[in-house]
């Protein structure tokens, strides 16, 4: 894994053809990033895996200067860019089946309208991700490196410099809150 942190190094000091390459060399590794994150609750959105990876890609290149120190900052960064690709499909998809401008047809009785859509939780989930990370922007980034990053207690701890036993707690508070915030 030296390679991808020797790629990010080249980046940094401006080497043009390094982006290409790191992301050719971190691909295979983004791609179950992407896999494990539409499985366990994006898998409503109209992105499959592949589809995810190369529209987190274009959204890096459109962002221009990627700062990242190491491996496990740029896959953090990563799986970031990885919600917000989903969070802007769900919503792109909600406005399509709202009908946008149009005024609503209604052809049923209701009876399923208080079932929330899965695009929704999404997007609930979101907001409550945002939420929390105004209250407390650890326990957010426990919460998104674990739910959307698929990070282990283990590499979040050394990711963000703290004992696993503190990534535990954190992870459950954050639970907690997060599903007090979906309530």
């Amino acid at each position: 894994m030296t390679q991808l942190t020797e790629l990010l190094g080249r980046l940094q000091a401006g080497d043009t053809g390094a982006r290409d390459a790191l992301f050719a060399a971190a691909y295979g590794e983004l791609h179950r990033l992407a896999h494990a994150r539409l499985r366990d609750g994006g898998r409503n959105t109209v992105l499959d895996t592949t589809c995810l990876v190369h529209e987190s890609y274009l959204r890096f290149v459109r962002a221009g200067e990627l700062r990242a120190e190491d491996r496990r900052a740029f896959f953090a960064y990563a799986s970031q860019v990885m919600r917000s690709v989903i969070i802007n499909s769900v919503r792109e998809r909600i406005a399509q089946k709202r009908g946008g401008d149009r005024s609503p047809l209604t052809l049923s009785n209701g009876l399923g309208a208080a079932l929330p859509d899965a695009e929704e939780t999404v997007l609930a989930v979101h907001a409550a991700l945002e939420a929390l990370e105004q209250a407390d922007p650890r326990l957010a980034q426990v919460a998104q490196m674990r739910y959307f990053g698929g990070y282990s207690e283990q590499e979040i701890a050394e990711t963000l410099e703290v004992t696993e036993r503190t990534v535990q707690r954190d992870w459950e508070k954050a639970r907690l809150i997060l599903a007090a915030a979906l309530r």
